[in-house]
């Protein structure tokens, strides 16, 4: 039983391919289209995911869509009835995406794929994120939560999970929404929503949460854990072009941008830990699963067993829309089609690979020079070069599905001084300077240098945790402001050359922990292949580049 996973239109389009059960290839497009967020048919995704699953596309046995269209239609056009004639723009809008490309999704599979109208399922967005985070987890059983902007009217939504099937039990919806009100304060403090959320999280170490009561005012909190808006602070609901109203403007203009950060990210931890305490109470489960974008708040994730009644948490690594395209396909096979057994999670290594031969294939035709390096080598030589200060790319196997990079299109550097922090975020990323840079640490370290509440995020860089004075001295640049880190662990057998690579730093330094972030510059996806790793190499202040066992240290404009 074969099943292709879709998500597309609105943001973080992904295709995900899965065999009785077990994920096999999964991309979002923007990594082969190199368009950040790309929201279209994701055509070069598929085409991937078939490959890699070595079939042709009128093999599959189903194509399950990750919403529900004419559902989201229904919302789109009620809302902007509701909210005439303030709500020109937003109709004009919501109807040009829905009437082009939305409405005919089925069409647009069925002539694409070249497969049967019946074969393609349907499966409500909130379901799919639930989904994606239930089927991988290790729980046979489990409360689940899910929160983002908006689904089809959705905007959260909760229920119980068991064996291989979901139950369930409340739904928040539109246009009162935990992720457009952290999305509305990212929008006033100036960044872009549905990517700066990150940002404003980051700044919130920074700031102190003193304006905690005015943030209320803007929502009611219901004992059932609900959520209400106060309208009269949004416009995201009748404006296209804005999130903020007047009165939105009038209460926070002038406020300081940090504390505000500061403010909002405090709230909305409150506004969630209500909403799992009264879960946690409905359905006396000790194990939840949590999916949506808001579950990629990390600061958040971290607290959620020491603030609320559940004892284990369990995030799909991939929270967002491109995970949903998972939890389309594993919901048809588990819920609809029935299939009781499942496979829990091991890694996220489900991207296109680029074997060696094919690396240096690329760097012969292109001229550049490189050094080919057998492993204890190679090892040793990038080791030295971080212990001297310089920044690393590094390139290796699958990529990762989702937004983390966890060693395979990863930027490496050693954090033993905060300066670090600095020069990766000016003169590599070319970023915010509040941004943080997350931990790698090897797994059976981790309890000497930060406080871990949840062992199942850790893996995934989900959640954030409390490092110890010895973190703070040894690893000063990937230690926030706040005195937390963002940790990813590597247990033994991992995929690849990662695990090994930080051995060997450790075996040098006695320092079992390298700075990693994600291998792009600011407004870019993540590398896919040797080309684009090269590029941001040319482009950056990157010294040295791993590609496989090749080691590149010249910059050649192509």
């Amino acid at each position: 039983m074969t099943i292709l996973g879709i998500s597309s239109h609105y943001h973080e389009s992904a295709a995900v391919i899965i065999r009785d059960g077990r994920l096999i290839a999964a991309s979002a497009e923007e990594r082969f289209s190199r368009k950040k967020h790309d929201a279209g048919f994701p055509k070069q995704a598929i085409a991937y995911c078939l490959k890699e699953a070595g079939m042709r596309a009128n093999e599959l046995d189903y194509v399950a869509f990750y919403e529900k269209p004419f559902q989201k239609f229904e919302r789109n056009l009620t809302i902007s009835l509701r909210y005439a004639p303030e709500s020109r723009s937003w109709f004009v809008e919501s109807m040009r995406n829905s009437l082009t490309e939305k409405l005919w999704i089925k069409s647009t599979i069925v002539s694409e794929l070249g497969i049967a109208p019946e074969q393609v399922l349907f499966v409500p967005q909130h379901t799919s994120h639930a989904a994606a985070s239930f089927y991988p987890s290790p729980f046979s059983h489990a409360a689940y939560l899910t929160l983002d902007a908006v689904g089809e009217w959705t905007t959260g939504s909760w229920g119980t999970a068991r064996g291989h099937r979901l139950f369930p039990r409340y739904e928040m919806r539109f246009p009162h929404s935990v992720g457009m009100l952290y999305s509305a304060f990212t929008a006033f403090l100036g960044f872009e929503v549905n990517d700066g959320e990150y940002k404003v999280m980051g700044m919130a170490g920074y700031g102190k949460p003193r304006y905690v009561n005015k943030v209320k005012k803007t929502f009611r909190q219901f004992s059932d854990g609900s959520l209400r808006l106060n309208l009269d602070y949004f416009l995201f609901h009748r404006s296209a072009e804005r999130m903020c109203s007047d009165v939105f403007l009038k209460e926070f203009v002038g406020c300081d941008r940090f504390d505000l950060a500061a403010s909002i990210q405090k709230v909305t931890e409150e506004i969630i830990f209500t909403m799992m305490s009264v879960i946690a109470r409905e359905t006396g489960e000790t194990n939840l699963v949590y999916g949506g974008g808001v579950a990629l708040n990390s600061v958040i994730n971290g607290l959620v067993t020491k603030r609320t009644p559940f004892k284990h948490l369990f995030i799909f690594p991939a929270a967002g829309d491109d995970g949903a395209a998972a939890g389309a396909a594993l919901y048809a096979y588990h819920h609809v089609l029935g299939a009781e057994k499942r496979q829990p999670l091991r890694d996220v290594f489900w991207g296109k690979e680029y074997s060696d031969r094919t690396i240096r294939q690329f760097l012969v035709d292109k001229k550049i020079p490189y050094i080919a390096m057998k492993d204890a080598r190679l090892y040793s030589t990038v080791t030295d070069a971080l212990i001297s200060g310089r920044v690393v790319g590094w390139f290796e196997g699958r990529a990762e599905f989702g937004p983390r990079a966890l060693g395979h299109r990863t930027i490496l550097a050693d954090p033993k001084e905060s300066k670090m922090k600095d020069i990766v975020n000016a003169k590599i990323k070319f970023r915010e300077e509040f941004r943080p840079f997350a931990p790698v640490i090897l797994a059976e370290q981790t309890k000497r240098y930060f406080t871990v509440t949840e062992s199942n995020l850790i893996p995934f860089m989900l959640g954030t945790f409390q490092a110890s004075r010895l973190a703070k001295r040894i690893a000063a640049a990937v230690v926030h402001v706040d005195g937390t880190s963002r940790i990813q662990t590597v247990s033994r057998g991992y995929p690849g050359r990662y695990r090994r690579l930080l051995e060997a730093f450790y075996k040098k330094t006695k320092r079992p922990i390298l700075l990693n972030t994600s291998f792009n510059l600011k407004g870019e996806p993540i590398v896919n292949s040797p080309a684009d790793a090269y590029s941001t190499f040319v482009r950056s202040g990157i010294d040295v580049l791993v590609l496989g066992k090749y080691v590149i240290k010249d910059k050649i404009t192509l």
